[in-house]
C-alpha cells in the first residue's frame, strides 16, 4: 500500500506551507504499509517557540484555505514544543530544534519511503544545523 492521491496533496500543501514560514529540515514519510492509522507523516522543526507555532497556523490555515481540511485533533499548543496536527490522512509534526534532535523521529522512520516535497521544502534541510552556526551552537545544543 502506498499513500494516497490526498495524502501527498495534503503533504504537499503543508510541506510548503511550513517552507514559507522558514521551518526547518522538512520531511515526509510514506508511513501507510507500516502503520493502519495514517498514510504519511510530516516532520518540521524551528529554533524557536514563537516559530512552532506560526509554522502550525500557516499549516492549519492553508490546508483548509485551499483543501477543505480539518485537522480532528491539534496537540502540544500549551508549550509549543512539539505540536501535533492529526489529519487522518497525515500526521503534521512541527517540534522545536531541540526536540528534534532529541526524538529523532527520522531514525524511527527511516526504513520508510520519503515523500518527494515541493522544491522550497528541500532547500530548507540542513537548515537547523546552519541555524546553530551561525548562533555558535554545537549540534547537542540546537535552539
Amino acid at each position: 500500500m502506498t499513500a494516497t492521491d490526498r495524502s501527498i496533496e495534503l503533504v504537499n500543501t503543508a510541506a510548503q506551507a511550513a517552507a514559507d514560514r522558514l521551518a526547518h529540515d522538512i520531511i515526509a514519510y510514506d508511513v501507510s504499509d507500516v502503520l493502519s492509522i495514517t498514510d504519511a507523516f510530516l516532520l518540521a522543526s524551528a529554533p524557536n517557540d514563537r516559530q512552532v507555532k506560526s509554522i502550525v497556523d500557516e499549516i492549519e490555515e492553508r490546508l483548509y484555505k485551499e483543501l477543505g481540511a480539518k485537522p480532528v485533533r491539534r496537540e502540544g499548543d500549551r508549550d509549543a514544543r512539539w505540536i501535533l496536527l492529526d489529519y487522518v490522512d497525515i500526521v503534521v509534526h512541527v517540534q522545536h530544534s531541540e526536540e528534534r534532535v532529541f526524538y529523532a523521529l527520522e531514525r524511527l522512520w527511516k526504513d520508510c519511503p520519503e515523500l518527494p516535497l515541493p522544491e522550497d521544502a528541500q532547500k530548507t534541510r540542513g537548515a537547523a544545523q546552519a541555524h546553530a552556526e551561525l548562533s555558535g551552537k554545537s549540534d547537542g545544543e540546537l535552539s
